[in-house]
């Protein structure tokens, strides 16, 4: 059998980061992050990060780990992330993963083995360049003939997702198709007891955004997008084009008033959290807490205990 873990999941701005150190600090549990912005360092404010204070409260891995400079993928995470789980694992504690970025929680718990990539951009260089130079059209047919399911599923502007899968086959001499085929059939990595936190009334979740927001403007948001861009960051950095960081970015430049690109932030934000809801309606498996008016951590506390219980891990 998988090992079991934890996971702590849902909407932005409903609680994760508090329920997860209350379940750390209650049952001897080490918090790995699985939000694809905090893993950047100097993004505090506008990725919610945990505090110094919250990360003495409980241990916390996958946070504050890389520059944000760099590009970061899932397949890094995988490794990443699992390498963590794994040493907790190994001293006895119990692994608690907490974030909304779906696709990386999903990756980690599958152990999912991920297509090939360059050891040097050459290659992807080159694929660009063929995209460039044939158009979408002509690559999709030219990938239509080693791989016609691909060929099928993507549209001619998807330039990203056509230069990958002809990249992994020129890497690897299989298709993208049959390596993602060969890696759902493995078992997963670990067994989750997933929760899952949102509120009962879409409205309310809404208006906390909103507040959230405000919050993070008051606590020096702009300020901090300020530094990002004297350090050199521009909107070339995946880091850049978080929500928050790209609007203010655009607003430090000139292209908008500082309130136009905090309402910007408010609005993307909420969309953001209504696609989280919707990757999560998804799974069955799910334990919802819905949270009234605000979180109640005292109840929440209880109800994750049920749910572990149940689930086995304790």
């Amino acid at each position: 059998m998988p090992p079991k873990v934890v996971v702590i999941t849902g909407p932005t701005a409903t609680g994760k980061t508090r329920l997860g150190i209350e379940l750390a600090k209650k049952f001897d549990g080490e918090i790995v992050g699985a939000d694809s912005m905090q893993i950047y360092k100097y993004m505090d404010i506008g990725t919610a990060k945990p505090t110094p204070q919250e990360r003495t409260e409980a241990v916390h891995h996958m946070v504050d780990c890389v520059s944000p400079f760099e590009t970061y993928s899932v397949s890094r995470y995988v490794e990443e992330a699992g390498r963590a789980v794994d040493d907790i694992l190994s001293r006895g504690r119990l692994p608690i993963i907490v974030g909304g970025t779906g696709l990386y929680i999903d990756a980690l718990l599958a152990g999912r083995d991920f297509a090939p990539s360059p050891e040097s951009t050459e290659i992807r260089a080159e694929t660009e360049a063929l995209y460039d130079t044939l158009g979408g059209e002509k690559c999709l047919e030219y990938l239509s003939s080693f791989d016609p399911e691909s060929g099928a599923r993507l549209a001619p502007n998807d330039k990203k997702r056509i230069v990958r899968a002809i990249e992994v086959y020129r890497l690897s001499g299989k298709t993208i198709t049959e390596h993602n085929r060969a890696s759902k059939s493995i078992p997963p990595r670990y067994e989750a007891c997933r929760l899952a936190l949102s509120f009962s009334e879409r409205r309310r979740l809404y208006e906390r955004i909103d507040d959230r927001v405000d919050l993070m403007m008051e606590r020096g948001l702009l300020d901090e997008v300020k530094a990002l861009i004297d350090m050199g960051l521009d909107t070339s950095s995946t880091a850049v084009q978080a929500i928050g960081y790209k609007e203010l970015y655009e607003a430090i430049c000139g292209k908008c008033s500082v309130g136009d690109a905090v309402e910007r932030i408010k609005q993307s934000s909420r969309r953001y959290a209504k696609r989280q809801l919707s990757w999560l309606s998804r799974d069955g498996t799910i334990n919802w807490i819905l949270w009234k008016n605000e979180p109640d951590f005292a109840l929440g506390l209880q109800y994750s205990t049920e749910f572990l219980g149940k689930f086995g891990i304790i």
